[in-house]
């Protein structure tokens, strides 16, 4: 069995004069709600085996927060995940699905694509909070019968969809 966590990073500040789009940072509320969701995943046993995540500012910078307050296993950094769209996302997640469990650290409008196209099926309160949007720092946790990868479209469970809201 494999299990697959995407969390889109935390609410970033908009882009100052001059600065990439890659290197917005987190705010205040986005530092707190990563903290949050750290506290979250280490509370319900969500304990990545590894953590792919993406080289944009606010998404290391959600990894920090979650870090400081869970395990978050071995973490390998990607710039494909600020520009691959959902295919593009478990493609990087079928080349690391050896790892028992997955933890993506990634943008929108992927993560919700992907979490919507991998859940064939789910717990009825986490599908209905999917389908209103995947808000930052927005945690989907999708089972899958198999390892991670032969994770397919249609194939995995969606058991939890968590927000800092739920603490």
């Amino acid at each position: 069995m494999g299990r697959l966590y995407l969390l889109r990073h935390a609410k970033a500040g908009w882009a100052m004069p001059g600065m990439r789009d890659f290197d917005r940072p987190l705010d205040a509320s986005g530092r707190a709600d990563a903290e949050t969701m750290g506290a979250a995943m280490r509370s319900r046993g969500y304990v990545p085996d590894r953590t792919l995540c993406s080289n944009a500012a606010r998404a290391r910078e959600t990894l920090e927060g979650l870090a400081g307050q869970t395990d978050t296993g071995k973490v390998l950094f990607f710039d494909t995940l600020y520009s691959e769209d959902a295919a593009g996302y478990l493609h990087l997640i079928r080349d690391h699905g050896g790892a028992g469990s997955l933890l993506v650290i990634g943008h929108n409008p992927m993560m919700e694509d992907l979490a919507m196209a991998v859940s064939g099926d789910g717990d009825a309160t986490a599908r209905a909070t999917l389908n209103h949007g995947f808000p930052t720092a927005g945690l989907a946790v999708v089972r899958f019968l198999d390892d991670l990868a032969k994770a397919a479209q249609g194939l995995g469970y969606l058991e939890a969809f968590l927000t800092p809201a739920d603490r």
